[in-house]
């Protein structure tokens, strides 16, 4: 018996390590990198730390067992019972000098500003997990790949979790862009999967990258990192994209928190913020925000467009995949701001604010009650 349970645990590390070792997982980062880490305001006692007290688990729980609740008590309705509307845009074919974003799903985009095309935090994967047949896209939505991008000036990865940073997606894309920009630690991923050193920027909170025209800062965001054992090594932000005649935020993954109204008063408000409202628990009610927070987010951050975001194609959270949409059209209502809810793929242009986009998971919604 005793021989039978060594032989099983010394598998389970042998196939542990297997699975660690391959190259989705990334590295640890060291050298520069790692002295850059260290040398950060904002990392103590061998961690990244939030601003403000952030637990991962607002309650008496843990991975392992969030896991075990959600396979004996399934939820309902996670995804969507039909194949999603989208509309494929062509994006070799756009005017490269019209201000735009086009939402991919989750929390991916394509955004043309200055000039310069971006893409930020791609994935064109059908799973976000370590293993494909965990957190599978929902039906429809898989309709970009690699391929069907243009020359990309500026890859932007907010942090290093599966549902951001999608090896595939990253290595399928490296002939095709021109330059990383990403929170401390992250270009440690970049730099085992093959991009040039001299194509990674790596950044602090409240540093910025300029070109040209456009300047990127890279601002906080409340959450957390990491892909299997080690979390908090890497950074995870936010992100601003300024021109001189437009200022874009990307949330990232975050929790609500009085960053959201320092980033507002600091860049005097946004032409357009997408903000994470979506995948929210009260379980982990700190690091993702339900969509009445993220409409008070948006408020701190005096926008004048909300594209919601964190939605639409994958289910990490217990809630049914359009509950964030009702939730956050309702909690919208009123507001000074203009909610955008674009289609995946249906681009939407900086310079009209005047763009109306049908909110089409209603009647789709109806039709799978």
């Amino acid at each position: 018996m005793l021989t039978s349970l060594l032989v099983l645990v010394v598998g389970c590390v042998v196939a542990a390590c297997i699975v660690v070792n391959q190259p989705k997982f990334g590295d640890a980062p060291r050298g520069d990198r790692l002295a850059a880490i260290e040398n950060s305001p904002h990392y103590a006692d061998g961690a990244f730390k939030n601003l403000i007290d952030t637990p991962k688990f607002t309650q008496e729980v843990s991975t392992l067992s969030i896991l075990w609740n959600d396979l004996r008590h399934p939820p309902l309705r996670r995804v969507p019972e039909q194949a999603l509307p989208t509309v494929k845009t062509d994006l070799t074919a756009l005017d490269p000098a019209q201000d735009q974003v086009i939402w991919l799903g989750h929390s991916s985009f394509f955004i043309q500003l200055g000039g310069k095309t971006l893409l930020l935090d791609p994935v064109f994967s059908t799973s976000a997990a370590p293993l494909s047949s965990f957190n599978k896209a929902f039906a429809g939505t898989s309709l970009y790949t690699a391929a069907d991008m243009p020359p990309i000036d500026i890859l932007l990865i907010s942090h290093d979790h599966w549902d951001h940073l999608d090896y595939p997606t990253i290595t399928a894309l490296k002939n095709k862009v021109g330059q990383v920009v990403c929170p401390l630690g992250v270009g440690a991923y970049f730099e085992k999967w093959g991009y040039a050193d001299n194509k990674i920027y790596e950044k602090d909170w409240n540093q910025q990258h300029a070109e040209d025209s456009l300047t990127i800062h890279i601002v906080p965001a409340r959450h957390y990192s990491g892909r299997l054992l080690r979390q908090n090594q890497t950074l995870w932000a936010g992100f601003v994209l300024e021109t001189a005649t437009k200022r874009l935020f990307f949330s990232g993954d975050s929790g609500y928190g009085p960053h959201f109204a320092e980033i507002g008063q600091r860049f005097g408000g946004f032409d357009f913020a997408a903000v994470d409202c979506g995948q929210y628990d009260p379980r982990w009610a700190n690091i993702h925000m339900t969509p009445e927070e993220a409409v008070k987010a948006v408020n701190d951050l005096k926008a004048d467009t909300f594209l919601p975001c964190h939605i639409g194609r994958f289910s990490i959270a217990r809630h049914a995949w359009d509950e964030p949409f009702f939730r956050v059209a309702a909690a919208s209502a009123g507001q000074t701001f203009r909610l955008a809810t674009p289609l995946i793929g249906e681009p939407l242009a900086l310079s009209d604010t005047t763009q109306h986009f049908s909110p089409r998971w209603d009647t789709l919604s109806m039709s799978n009650q």
